[in-house]
């Protein structure tokens, strides 16, 4: 009786072939092919992520606004490639003039030579950085998406009203272009090829496109961003600071058609439209856009 009592001491649970069958099967069998499933799972593209390309990018924390700006962003930059580079004088007034013409902020103001005065003496080269890069409340490029040459150009622009004689920056291409112009109708090989030019006015029409998708993704936004941060991020000018719902309060009390009717026309040192070409219907926008973080 003993004998056989240490005997099953000494016998592991599996005593026939079936039970060592199934053994063998959830061991080994079982937790291959989960891991072929697994495998599947995450490389394969139908999962439960999103049925469309715009879901997928939602779930990641991009929203369609993001995507239409970025097409948005794309498109401008094509564009400024192929367009005609702004004067300086066209630079300051899209741009420059809203802190410049007042001497917001601690601008020198345009015109100003005793403003001005020390500040040209630091060198063309200077005030440029200081303008790309930004310096004390002014941020790199005032806020705008200009091509180095044109900020170079309203540099240039308001230095010179204020004293100095810098020369306006050529192109980068300027110089080829002249010399190509300059060679002999005989070492001009390329001549049939003139028509060529012809499809510069249809590029150019690529950055009118970008405004109206960035308008149809967020364009309130997007001009904030661009032009009324300036002033309203910091509360330069007595603006009211953004998303500062004790300076707003009173103003909302006036009304949307009143604050819309102040950005468009201007208001004490604010010039018109915050100083920007921009629309009246991205004014509109853009006045809906800080009124609706500061309620």
């Amino acid at each position: 009786m003993s004998d056989s009592t240490q005997e099953e001491a000494h016998t592991g649970p599996i005593k026939t072939p079936k039970q060592l069958l199934l053994a063998v099967l959830f061991a080994f069998v079982v937790p291959v092919f989960a891991i072929i499933g697994f495998v599947s799972y995450v490389v394969s593209e139908n999962k439960p992520a999103g049925s469309t390309q715009a879901e997928s990018h939602a779930l990641g924390g991009v929203t369609a606004q993001d995507l239409d700006r970025a097409v948005a962003e794309r498109i401008r930059k094509v564009g400024m490639a192929n367009r005609p580079l702004k004067s300086g004088e066209e630079v300051f007034k899209a741009q420059c003039t809203t802190c410049h013409t007042a001497g917001v902020a601690g601008a020198p103001k345009f015109g100003d030579a005793a403003a001005w005065a020390p500040r040209i003496g630091t060198g063309f080269q200077a005030l440029l950085t200081s303008a790309l890069k930004g310096k004390g409340n002014m941020p790199a490029q005032s806020g705008g998406e200009f091509d180095d040459t044109e900020i170079a150009r309203a540099v240039a622009y308001m230095a010179n009203a204020g004293g100095a004689k810098f020369e306006e920056p050529k192109a980068p291409a300027a110089t080829a272009s002249a010399a190509a112009a300059s060679q002999p109708p005989a070492q001009t090989a390329a001549a049939p090829a003139a028509p060529a030019p012809a499809a510069a006015p249809a590029a150019a029409s690529a950055p009118a496109a970008a405004p109206q998708v960035a308008a149809a993704g967020g364009g309130g936004e997007a001009l904030y961003k661009q032009t009324c941060f300036v002033c309203h991020a910091s509360g330069a000018a007595g603006a009211p600071k953004f998303g500062d719902k004790a300076a707003w309060a009173p103003r909302i009390q006036q009304g949307m058609p009143a604050l819309v009717q102040n950005a468009i026309k201007g208001k004490n040192a604010m010039p018109p439209k915050g100083g920007s070409t921009a629309s009246d219907q991205d004014v509109r926008a853009a006045v809906e856009y800080m009124v609706n973080a500061s309620k």
